[in-house]
């Protein structure tokens, strides 16, 4: 176990760089098992779930290089024996290679995948879609297999806006002859960037980013390149964490088009900022209490959630946060509660936050990606030392996070296991 030990209620000041998305890295490197030919992906983060994918790929036979920021696939020959299951096990983003491995050799057995835990997530949504293709499911507690020898090109309307779910049948289709439409599709900037990198590797995809996807398969795929998008989460985060800390931040890089609802919610809270092109500077302001709901993009992200909560400790005023979608992503406010936070739990989806409330270190544990980065934003603007436990969960999803907070004046370091 790493720990973060952090040093807060110190000013930031600089400019912080956004790097690619992790919720985009990982359908993209599915995708290239639909392929013999190289795939090649650049702005790929460094971080542990893009790292744990690229090990699964290279026990099923796939030749994988790294060049900083740049990763080349090339999956000649798959040796589905020789797979991963450990660390499919371990990782939710995994659920990716039902869709992939079923579209490049019509029969996939996996583990059920891991990840975090924030509430249920079942696989039903995928398992049905993939049905309503013709592919036969059989499962056990431990694992899924997927037989895929009458899948067809055909009509899915998925049973919610799933975006996995979205970008697994995405990933079947475009190895089907014929036109699949997809109904109920997510809109994520992540399911648009997959269909744009099936459309270089040969498929034909119109619709993208609207709830309605038609996809034109082909059975002859091939390489393509692309880079990933920047992360809309992690430019949330790094603004959220200026305007909490009272600091003058410029944060870089970042996909301002899909952060509209965001940005919307910031002007309510009272934050000062300024857009020039993909830069935002955010400086210092008197913040105001709000009340703030997670919906379905383009609404505000689920994966935003936690951190509004830490603005809201420093607001005048009773904010309100509901997040309808996952019981479990309030777990970080009992951490919140422990540094000092004004806090109370309204039901499994709801919290009501009164500030401003000055916060202070403690001893905490990190719970999942999203909640784990929200401590650290905590941590920053408490008075005192905090430390954060469990951190590789936090490394999950943000690369170089230590260098990147040191480099705007964060007093922050990592504390190896001994």
């Amino acid at each position: 176990m790493s720990q973060y030990v952090l040093r807060g209620a110190k000013p930031l000041q600089g400019t912080i760089a956004v790097h690619g998305s992790k919720n985009a890295a990982l359908p993209l490197l599915a995708a290239t098992l639909l392929t013999q030919e190289t795939v090649i992906l650049k702005n790929v983060p460094h971080i542990r779930d893009v790292d744990s994918l690229l090990t699964i790929l290279s026990s099923l036979g796939t030749d994988v290089e790294r060049q900083g920021n740049t990763v080349q696939v090339t999956a000649a020959e798959l040796k589905l024996s020789d797979l991963a299951k450990d660390m499919v096990g371990q990782l939710r983003g995994s659920i990716l290679l039902l869709g992939a491995l079923l579209g490049r050799d019509r029969l996939v057995t996996l583990p059920r995948p891991g990840g975090d835990v924030i509430g249920a997530r079942p696989l039903d949504v995928h398992f049905d879609a993939l049905a309503q293709l013709g592919a036969t499911i059989s499962e056990t507690n431990e694992s899924v297999t997927i037989d895929g020898a009458q899948l067809k090109a055909g009509s899915v309307t998925l049973q919610e806006f799933s975006v996995t779910a979205t970008e697994n049948v995405l990933l079947v289709a475009a190895s089907l002859p014929g036109t699949t439409i997809i109904r109920i599709a997510a809109a994520e900037p992540h399911v648009v960037a997959l269909a744009e990198l099936l459309t270089a590797m040969g498929a034909t995809i119109e619709g993208a980013g609207s709830h309605t996807i038609t996809v034109h398969g082909s059975t002859e795929l091939g390489g393509a390149s692309i880079s990933v998008i920047p992360d809309m989460l992690e430019a949330g985060f790094f603004i959220l964490l200026a305007a909490a800390s009272q600091s003058r931040l410029t944060v870089t890089s970042v996909p301002v088009d899909h952060l509209r609802l965001f940005f919307k919610k910031l002007d309510d809270i009272g934050v000062n900022y300024e857009i020039e092109g993909n830069n935002v500077m955010v400086t210092p302001a008197r913040l105001r209490a709000f009340r703030m709901q997670s919906l379905i993009y383009p609404g505000i992200a689920t994966d935003l959630q936690a951190p509004f909560s830490v603005v809201a400790t420093q607001a005048n005023g009773s904010s309100l946060i509901h997040d309808p979608m996952y019981e479990g992503r309030l777990r970080h406010v009992g951490e919140l509660a422990k540094m000092g936070a004004n806090v109370t739990i309204c039901d499994p989806h709801r919290i009501i936050v009164v500030g401003p409330t000055e916060l202070v270190g403690k001893h905490i544990k990190s719970l999942d990606v999203r909640a784990g980065a929200t401590l650290v934003m905590a941590g920053l603007i408490a008075s005192g030392e905090t430390i954060i436990d469990n951190v590789e969960i936090i490394e999950r999803g943000y690369a170089d996070l230590v260098g990147r907070l040191k480099g705007i004046g964060a007093d922050i370091e990592r504390r190896d296991d001994k």
